[in-house]
């Protein structure tokens, strides 16, 4: 997955940290180079890929605000010639999953009848004629949001269409099997994109058909942790005040003093091994942070 190394940071939009990879200036001059000659005047190159900027960055708010919507954490969003990563967390609940992942693509139907509606406007007042640049614009404009809707709908993990299906899967078959069918359904779509890229001679596609690969494994093994993890007997008592989970018995978390194993929960966050007084927990469900007395359970009402 991209991550900041090798970014800029360009702004702050709604809480949320933008970060442009540098390769992104690079591809932006091969693109806008390859392009020239599409229009009367290299400005509009220019803004095409601006536009793409523009599309991908709206795409990605949108995953961010719906995680933010359901009480997740999503404060980090970079943004590379690939496209872009939106980094959340939404509570381990397969409906908010399924929003935070849907709203991206609901951007792009939004984008995709304002667009229409442009298009429709330019050619009934007649740009053909008075703006040729401006209608070709709006019309490249308008088939790269398509391409990436449906590209991003695609049932292919990590696609958003392939973390959709999962989310769905996950209503039926649990956290764990669901994520180990979609990136086995994943797999299946790699092999297809490889034989576009050949097919094609796509250096590109042959590209994203690597990236998606490697996250189709590690999104298995993430399958396979939680199948192990979801087997653990849990400690009653307890539970996580982001996903409600009980945590499991055993020493399954690192004291960052002494590096050393123990149970956080039998000892109240104290290390036994070197003393270390720990504020928060970490829940080995969801990944948020919590302090231990957050996560005892009140003992019932007397009757």
């Amino acid at each position: 997955m991209p991550t900041r190394q090798g970014s800029i940071h360009l702004f702050r939009l709604a809480g949320v940290d933008l970060y442009l990879h540098w390769s992104w200036f690079v591809v932006a001059m091969i693109e806008i180079s390859q392009r020239r000659g599409s229009y009367q005047s290299l400005t509009f190159n220019v803004l095409e890929y601006l536009a793409l900027f523009v599309i991908v960055l709206l795409h990605e708010m949108g995953h961010s605000l719906a995680c933010r919507s359901v009480g997740g954490k999503a404060d980090e969003i970079v943004l590379w010639p690939l496209g872009g990563v939106a980094y959340v967390a939404p509570p381990q609940r397969p409906g908010a999953t399924l929003w935070s992942i849907a709203a991206g693509p609901l951007v792009n139907v939004v984008l995709f009848f304002v667009l229409l509606g442009l298009l429709i406007l330019g050619r009934t007042v007649g740009w053909a004629e008075t703006e040729p640049d401006l209608l070709l614009f709006l019309r490249a404009v308008y088939y790269v949001n398509f391409g990436l809707l449906v590209f991003n709908l695609l049932p292919i993990y990590p696609l958003d269409g392939g973390q959709v299906l999962r989310s769905l899967l996950w209503f039926v078959l649990g956290r764990a099997r669901s994520l180990m069918a979609a990136s086995i359904i994943g797999f299946a779509g790699v092999a297809g994109l490889f034989l576009a890229a050949w097919w094609l001679q796509s250096l590109w596609i042959g590209i994203i058909a690597l990236f998606i690969l490697s996250n189709c494994w590690r999104g298995l093994q993430h399958a396979r942790l939680l199948a192990r993890a979801d087997r653990l007997p849990r400690r009653d008592g307890f539970k996580c005040p982001g996903c409600h989970a009980s945590p499991p018995i055993g020493t399954w978390w690192a004291c960052s003093q002494c590096r050393k194993p123990f149970d956080p929960f039998e000892t109240l966050a104290v290390c036994p091994h070197c003393g270390a007084q720990f504020e928060t927990t970490r829940c080995l469900d969801c990944g948020e942070t919590h302090p231990v007395s957050t996560w005892l359970i009140p003992p019932p009402p007397a009757a």
